[in-house]
């Protein structure tokens, strides 16, 4: 497969966790659970920018590593998702989002938008 295709591939796992995340924007579902799959989702999209590149991503969590390696910046506010990757799961909170449900999963669309139109640009019309 392509860069591309593997790229895409990461990408349909993304869609997945939107669809979660929307399903999840009532304020009653667990804010560290709603984290955890934003906090995936910008991981992957940074990872499949790694792998258009034509490198193998890291098996790292970390949002500041990966968007270096990606060479992409990243907003502050999704960079602060970072703490739902282990703290969140394995640590009483509370732990607050970093700005509100539909602000968040504005900017991981925004961000998606930005890495598809990436994957069009290297396959050509």
């Amino acid at each position: 497969m392509s860069p591309a295709d593997d790229a895409a591939l990461l990408l349909a796992i993304v869609r997945r966790h939107l669809r979660a995340l929307r399903l999840g924007l009532d304020e009653a579902y667990p804010a560290e659970d709603w984290g955890f799959t934003a906090q995936q989702a910008v991981e992957k999209i940074l990872k499949a920018w790694i792998v258009l590149s034509n490198q193998q991503p890291p098996r790292v969590h970390d949002l500041a590593d990966l968007a270096l390696v990606a060479g992409q910046p990243l907003d502050a506010t999704l960079m602060a998702l970072q703490v739902f990757a282990v703290e969140a799961r394995y640590e009483e909170g509370p732990f607050p989002l970093p700005a509100d449900r539909l602000t968040l999963l504005a900017a991981i669309e925004s961000l998606l938008e930005r890495c598809e139109h990436s994957i069009a640009h290297t396959t050509g019309p």
